[in-house]
């Protein structure tokens, strides 16, 4: 029985039952190469156009007869693991008729009413049965589990109506969460429209919107980003990765910001800038981002120090405003070197101006702050909704 129940549901009874009872392995294949449209299954997005996801074709469209033939409503199961999905994710296919690669399990419930397990399938209570039966492949980041024990999947059951109870308390959650996110990009794109007009556009020394205070002042000075900061790189102390070990340091590595490191080498704010080109292109979070305190930064970032806090600021906002693909090199990973780094033309003003900017574009980083804090704590509070309305599996005898 799950720890929260609607009070008019109190009496009633769950039950244990397999996925099998409810849903059937999609086996139609692609035959005749008759469908284009490729799928893939994100931990974070779900089922999304592969195109789309990887800003590129992954698949060879002209041979896709392998690929299974999945319709709007089906499930698909992607066994790679990752921090979001550490038994890999199961979503929902909202978009419509399109392939999935073979690699993937895809399955259809019978019953079109199935919004409930949409939502179980977004918990973590049916992870331990995928771990207790299965083993990581040739590749360590890929969950191996046959079909038929996949099928054998335990599904909590309960009353068509109380299920429909809690799938629409949570998708109710799920509406709010998008609405949120949707204020969140329009907040983002609100301040990259805004950037556009108060910093000039290549080739000009002036921004197409001033302060008042500034019209008709002396003209921005454009030099290069080498000229206006020292370059810390140098500084850096190799360490290798059996030497590395959880600690209270922020590690700055090609994926992010991880607690990896119990040692250092920065201790005050810096500016740091990502060195991978092909991150830099796919990524969502910014490829400038300042870092302050003790941290330890490998070598797929550059590590600047500039004189004054409000000139890294410009220099940050300017460096995730414009497109850096220009200043990259190499093919197959494309790399933003020192030297080209050293050589990207930086429009500023004087200080007096950079300090209105900065404090400007500050009140909106905090509106994006307290929306992006909004929306985590949604997503905590449907977590938390999601562990009680449903049953745990490993207490029941399956």
């Amino acid at each position: 029985m799950p720890k929260l129940r609607f009070p008019e549901f109190d009496n009633s009874k769950w039950a244990i039952t397999q996925l099998s009872t409810f849903a059937d392995k999609i086996t139609d294949r692609n035959k005749n190469n008759d469908v284009s449209r490729v799928f893939t299954n994100s931990a974070i997005e779900g089922v999304v156009d592969q195109e789309d996801y990887f800003d590129r074709d992954i698949a060879n469209k002209s041979n896709l007869t392998n690929y299974f033939v999945i319709k709007k409503g089906d499930y698909v199961y992607n066994p790679r693991v990752s921090v979001a999905a550490p038994v890999g994710p199961i979503s929902k296919n909202k978009l419509g008729t399109g392939v999935m690669s073979p690699l993937y399990t895809v399955f259809r419930f019978r019953n079109r009413d199935n919004d409930f397990y949409e939502q179980f399938f977004l918990t973590n209570l049916w992870h331990a049965y995928i771990k207790n039966l299965s083993n990581t492949g040739a590749r360590h980041d890929r969950i191996t589990i046959s079909i038929d024990n996949f099928m054998k999947m335990p599904l909590p059951y309960a009353s068509p109506e109380e299920q429909q109870k809690i799938a629409v308390c949570l998708s109710s959650i799920d509406d709010l969460i998008d609405a949120e996110s949707r204020k969140l990009k329009a907040l983002k794109k609100y301040k990259k429209g805004l950037m556009q007009k108060l910093f000039p556009t290549a080739g000009k020394t002036l921004p197409e919107w001033r302060f008042p205070e500034f019209v008709g002042k002396s003209e921005w000075c454009i030099n290069p980003l080498g000229k206006i900061c020292i370059n810390y790189d140098s500084k850096r102390i190799p360490i290798t990765e059996k030497d590395r070990v959880a600690g209270d340091i922020p590690y700055i590595g090609a994926s992010g910001v991880i607690d990896y490191i119990n040692n250092f080498i920065f201790d005050e704010e810096l500016l740091c800038v990502s060195e991978d080109g092909a991150n830099l292109i796919a990524r969502t979070y910014p490829i400038a981002f300042s870092i302050s305190g003790k941290t330890w930064v490998n070598n797929h970032a550059h590590v600047l120090k500039f004189k004054y806090k409000h000139t890294q600021s410009m220099v940050e906002s300017y460096l995730n405003m414009i497109d850096l693909r220009d200043f990259l090199t190499g093919m197959a990973q494309p790399k933003l070197n020192r030297a080209k780094l050293d050589n990207i033309p930086i429009p500023l003003p004087d200080d007096s101006e950079q300090q209105k900017i900065v404090d400007w574009l500050s009140e909106i980083d905090f509106l994006i702050v307290s929306q992006s804090n909004k929306i985590e704590e949604l997503k905590i509070h449907k977590k938390g909704l999601m562990q009680g309305l449903f049953p745990s599996l490993e207490e029941a005898d399956v």
